[in-house]
């Protein structure tokens, strides 16, 4: 299968999903990349131009790859299985986050990303969790975000939230999300998020011969749905993820323009900002 990968700065949450991570790639039975992109503080000399001190870079190069070896030792001593044991590769680059990550999807072609998720603690959120909401929006191919609360444990249930408002997209996205669930075997929960009245038997009917219809056609008997209704959409999810007996979230990412995002975010964003189980963070055009 294609490689897992794992963008790290070493900090405590994103060992916790270097660990998720290869775990997964375990039971995916795959490879795993780790990346650590870095930026080095530069000179500006008198003439104007930016240049980096070699020095300096050296060093920074130098303590990432270090922390990057160790990062693969400990992976790899934590699995006392006698399974399938992921080849593990690492690479450190210069520059921002998510061009560095971008680049390795496209030349390695990359099946997922992986990151963890950082918590409310003042300046710190400010700074890291920007790489998160800049991910969202910028990846290439689906996201993993990983809370500091998830459990390393197999997955069980795949719930994915859809308002069936672009339902051919979904359509695909759902044969992708098979694709996840069957080797890991898993169940899929499409969750129908209704917002307004309760549906009618006729919405029922059509949402169960839909799933009829996808289980025949990609073999995959182990694919449900649930409708939650809620005035609001983040409170549906929460007491999905909360109550709902689902390992992970996954949910496409659909931009919105300028002023909505300014004045809102999306469901994505407001949802990884405090969600407690991995969400999957599907592009819109992926």
């Amino acid at each position: 299968m294609r490689p897992l990968l794992v963008a790290t700065d070493f900090s405590a949450n994103a060992k916790h999903a270097a660990e998720y991570g290869y775990h997964l790639a375990v039971q995916l039975k795959t490879n795993l990349i780790l990346c650590n992109a870095f930026i080095v503080p530069a000179e500006v000399p008198q003439a104007g131009l930016m240049t980096w001190p070699v020095d300096e870079y050296q060093e920074i190069n130098k303590e990432s790859a270090e922390e990057l070896s160790m990062l693969k030792d400990i992976l790899q001593k934590s699995d006392q299985d006698f399974g399938f044991k992921p080849v593990i590769n690492y690479v450190n680059e210069t520059g921002e986050l998510t061009s560095v990550v971008n680049e390795l999807v496209g030349h390695e072609d990359v099946q997922l990303i992986i990151m963890g998720t950082h918590g409310n603690n003042g300046l710190s959120t400010f700074l890291l969790g920007n790489h998160s909401r800049k991910m969202i929006d910028e990846a290439k191919c689906p996201l993993l975000l990983i809370p500091a609360s998830a459990p390393v444990a197999p997955i069980k249930m795949i719930a994915f939230a859809t308002d069936f408002k672009h339902i051919e997209k979904d359509l695909e996205n759902i044969y992708k999300l098979i694709e996840l669930a069957r080797p890991l075997n898993a169940e899929l929960l499409i969750t129908h998020i209704n917002f307004q009245n309760w549906p009618d038997q006729e919405l029922r009917d059509t949402l169960e011969q839909l799933l009829v219809d996808i289980s025949n056609k990609a073999d995959f008997p182990k694919i449900y749905y649930r409708i939650v209704k809620s005035d609001q959409p983040e409170k549906g999810l929460d007491w999905l993820c909360d109550h709902g007996q689902v390992d992970m979230l996954a949910m496409v990412h659909r931009k919105h323009n300028l002023i909505e995002k300014i004045l809102t975010g999306s469901h994505t964003q407001k949802m990884a900002a405090h969600i407690n189980i991995p969400l999957l963070v599907i592009p819109e055009n992926y």
